[in-house]
């Protein structure tokens, strides 16, 4: 009788000490929006030092992507994603609008220099021309 007794308390206590974390369902590739359906929570009872894990709320709530690529059935830390930032540039040429997705590095009268989400730098004339 103390013998399955001391054995319940145990699981109690293992399930007690567990700690929530958020873990994907399948792969997620870099720069993906970390969506809901891909994930599942579940309870470990030791996590890594380094990793301080997101819950499900705030993924829910704020909009995430992969700051690389995350396998299957990982634990999702607060390093592994960051918040979303919509990093478009839309060039006016009267009639004409062009979207690229980048970040503006330097812009003055003539052109405009941009880094594109592959690391290359591009720069085009204010007049619409490329050189």
């Amino acid at each position: 009788m103390i013998l399955k007794l001391s054995l319940l308390t145990i699981l109690l206590n293992i399930t007690l000490l567990a700690t929530s974390v958020v873990v994907s369902k399948e792969a997620i590739k870099l720069d993906e929006q970390i969506v809901a359906t891909k994930l599942r929570v579940q309870n470990i009872s030791n996590v890594n030092k380094s990793c301080e894990p997101i819950t499900l709320k705030e993924i829910q709530t704020e909009v995430y992507v992969a700051t690389h690529y995350i396998n299957k059935n990982t634990i999702i830390c607060k390093k592994d994603i960051k918040k979303f930032q919509d990093e478009t540039i839309v060039f006016s040429f009267g009639g004409l609008e062009i979207e690229k997705k980048g970040k503006i590095i330097y812009e003055n009268s003539e052109f405009i220099r941009f880094k594109n989400l592959d690391g290359t730098i591009e720069q085009i004339y204010k007049d619409g021309r490329l050189k």
